[in-house]
């Protein structure tokens, strides 16, 4: 029986270092594909497969300016994608009895106005606090023209959205808040706690914090068909591309402000999934667990994308299930955690469902991994 079972192994071990070739091909004529539909300059792509990397493949053009590709060096902003670094921290300290999810606000910060003291931290992660939000809701930018501070000094005497719990409402004083929290309790910058309970550990050597406008080795810039419309607020696509300027403020680096590599989102993501950053599994499954609402319904960003977690949006469905991070509308950090598969998806344009085509990309693994489960099953 052993030795059938020995077999069996030897099989699938091979059956997948060929099927990964295969589909290497296939995805990489996907995405040029893509490339070509959608006018992506250029992106990285890699597929990780029971805690093997089955390829990293880059593409395109890093710089248009100056046609400089793509390399496996290339930095991208990957904005949003941020938060999946604050939910690990947060998870951190729960981990370490620092912190509790259900606790209100007020026990960790005792400067907050009154109505704000109730709200849980699994609020603030979630989304869910009903709190205003600092940032312009038309254009970009804050609430105040006159800076960070000033954003925060406005946006704490303006009313509460809605009840907590009621409603999925995405917006950045939640993580602002997560920030002051990690910090007070850490009693170090978020970044610097970042980089010694993660990228150190992760061995992210092209992973930093910083804006558009920073010099960086490497770093792609992120470009968009789409331009404000100042009068509507409204962004009107044209067939000209520009670059964006972005300027991610220091008081919540936990929304967003990364620029990093598909190979170093590899290294977080295997690390995470290793036990490196938390112990205890279950903290990583509560992680990923769908947030309810008050009413017992669940609420995300929409399509696929039907639910949020802690710091994560969710694909929530029986099958294949999965937790995608994504961000600026051009990133994606995709975990299958059922299928033993994760993809990372990046690129410099906006406005690219990433995780649409993270969702294709991976089609392709679940047809195989389907047919392994019947030839274990048959033996």
């Amino acid at each position: 029986m052993r030795k059938i079972l020995f077999v069996i192994c030897i099989l699938l071990i091979q059956n997948d270092l060929i099927s990964a070739q295969n589909h290497k091909k296939e995805i990489i004529e996907y995405l040029k594909k893509e490339m070509k539909e959608q006018g992506i300059p250029g992106l990285q792509v890699a597929v990780i497969k029971k805690n093997r990397v089955l390829f990293s493949e880059s593409l395109g053009i890093a710089n248009a300016e100056f046609a400089v590709p793509v390399t496996n060096n290339t930095k991208f902003s990957i904005n949003s994608i941020a938060k999946i670094f604050t939910s690990v921290a947060i998870m951190q300290l729960v981990e370490q009895n620092k912190l509790q999810l259900e606790k209100p606000l007020s026990t960790y910060l005792t400067s907050v106005p009154k109505d704000w003291g109730h709200i849980t931290i699994k609020q603030l992660l979630s989304h869910t606090s009903g709190l205003p939000d600092i940032e312009n809701s038309i254009g970009d930018g804050l609430i105040s023209d006159k800076g960070q501070d000033s954003a925060w000094v406005k946006v704490q005497t303006l009313p509460l959205q809605f009840k907590s719990g009621e409603k999925f409402n995405y917006n950045a004083t939640n993580y602002l808040l997560l920030q002051k929290v990690i910090e007070k309790i850490e009693n170090l910058p978020f970044e610097k706690s970042v980089q010694l309970h993660q990228l150190n550990i992760a061995k992210m050597q092209h992973t930093r914090y910083a804006n558009s406008y920073d010099v960086i080795g490497y770093k792609a810039p992120t470009y968009s068909f789409y331009t404000l419309d100042k009068t509507t607020g409204e962004y009107m696509k044209t067939n000209r591309l520009t670059e964006l300027y972005e300027d991610f403020p220091t008081s919540f680096r936990t929304d967003a402000g990364v620029f990093t590599s598909a190979d170093d989102m590899v290294q977080w993501t295997m690390a995470l999934q290793n036990g490196k950053f938390l112990k205890n599994r279950e903290n990583i499954i509560k992680m990923w667990e769908p947030v309810k609402l008050n009413n017992g319904t669940y609420d995300g960003f929409g399509g696929v994308l039907n639910s949020y977690a802690l710091g994560w949006p969710i694909i929530n469905r029986k099958t294949h299930f999965a937790a995608s991070a994504f961000g600026g509308g051009r990133a994606s950090v995709t975990i299958y955690p059922n299928d033993n598969l994760s993809i990372i998806l990046f690129t410099n344009l906006t406005g690219v469902e990433t995780y649409t085509m993270t969702e294709n990309i991976s089609k392709f693994y679940f047809t195989e991994i389907n047919s392994l489960n019947s030839i274990s099953t048959s033996n």
